[in-house]
């Protein structure tokens, strides 16, 4: 295959021989995000001794290695006029407040509305990534809220997305969860990869299997919600079908004397990102009995209504899961400062906080 006009050349030096190309590509073109690199190798542009080459190959010492450049796909993105909570704004990096019904980029079944779309009504974006995501570092799911870092030209998303794929940019986040996580802090450690059954939701997979996937967790409060129940009688006993299913959802099960009080546990989790894999938190969490409250695809319908009343309600207006992205901490890629930003919690969440906070243990 002949070379672009406007690819560009190497021989593979010494240093470089025997890595994976897709590194090799970054270490030569160090302009290229490592997104960038993937989607050029997997569209057949990056060429090894005049052959299309893979992201796994290991190329040896003066082997000739050939970028091409991407060829250009007419965006059909459009600029919206919504509404920003900016957190950080310059002429290089913007951060914004996700709200937690907001998609990020458009997709199937989200052609507008998006983040993407009210970034480009607001400012300038970088075209180093995706196309469907210009000036997007990293992404957040659909419902989970808080702080997105957007770079508004190539040179600044270049040197961004270095720093969230070397772990340099420090990610913070806030869950709520079911339950008491054992220990109480910890790291959760596990090779991660697409579910083997549902193909749209993530999994924990064996030892040595999918990627790697490292979340850092410690528990900020703990909770105990107790109840008295508005329908007990004096000597009424509770039907054993009831018992089974509050069983089922993790709440501890009221004596056969249903006037004594009923007890359900929550907390409220910081989980660190080390890695960032799709849907890494949730999964985490859930992977150690812990659901996120509200979680539709990872976490429990039944707790999530089991009461009280109060607190049904509460979890019934979150609109997913109670994950919000509490603080970030990158350098600045033009001047190197160190730059920390945090974000409010969004009122469902906030809500559901605080009412859970009176419940706090000591």
């Amino acid at each position: 295959m002949a070379p672009a006009p406007g690819a560009r050349e190497f021989a593979i030096p010494s240093e470089l021989a025997g890595q994976r190309l897709d590194k090799v590509v970054i270490a030569l073109a160090p302009d290229l995000t490592r997104s960038a690199a993937q989607r050029l190798l997997k569209d057949g542009l990056v060429l090894l001794d005049g052959a299309p080459a893979r992201a796994s190959d290991k190329p040896a010492a003066g082997q000739t290695l050939v970028i091409c450049p991407a060829i250009p796909e007419p965006l059909d993105l459009k600029a919206e006029d919504i509404p920003l909570d900016v957190v950080y704004e310059d002429d290089d990096v913007l951060v914004v407040n996700k709200p937690p019904d907001m998609v990020v980029h458009p997709a199937k079944g989200h052609q507008d509305g998006t983040l993407v779309n009210a970034l480009l009504s607001h400012c300038r974006l970088s075209t180093a990534g995706e196309d469907i995501r210009p000036g997007i570092v990293h992404r957040l799911d659909q419902h989970t809220s808080g702080l997105l870092l957007i770079a508004k030209h190539d040179q600044s998303h270049v040197a961004l997305s270095r720093q969230v794929e070397a772990h340099e940019a420090r990610r913070v986040y806030e869950a709520l969860v079911w339950g008491h996580p054992q220990p109480p802090s910890g790291t959760v450690r596990t090779g991660f990869g697409r579910h083997p059954h549902h193909r749209t939701m993530m999994a924990v997979m064996e030892e040595g299997r999918g990627r790697e996937a490292i979340t850092h967790y410690r528990t900020m409060e703990a909770y105990e919600v107790v109840w008295q129940p508005s329908d007990c009688r004096a000597g009424a006993r509770t039907p054993p079908a009831v018992i089974a299913d509050q069983l089922d959802g993790g709440v501890q099960a009221p004596a056969l004397q249903s006037g004594r009080p009923r007890k359900r546990q929550a907390a409220l989790i910081e989980c660190v990102l080390e890695t960032g894999r799709t849907h890494q938190i949730r999964v985490h969490l859930a992977h150690l009995g812990c659901p996120l409250i509200g979680d539709p695809v990872y976490g429990d319908a039944v707790r999530d209504q089991a009461g009280p009343p109060e607190l049904d309600a509460l979890v019934a207006a979150l609109p997913g899961q109670a994950l919000h992205a509490l603080q970030l901490t990158f350098r600045h890629p033009r001047t190197n400062e160190e730059i920390t930003v945090r974000a409010a919690e969004p009122p469902a969440f906030a809500n559901l906080k605080a009412f859970l906070h009176s419940s706090r243990r000591p």
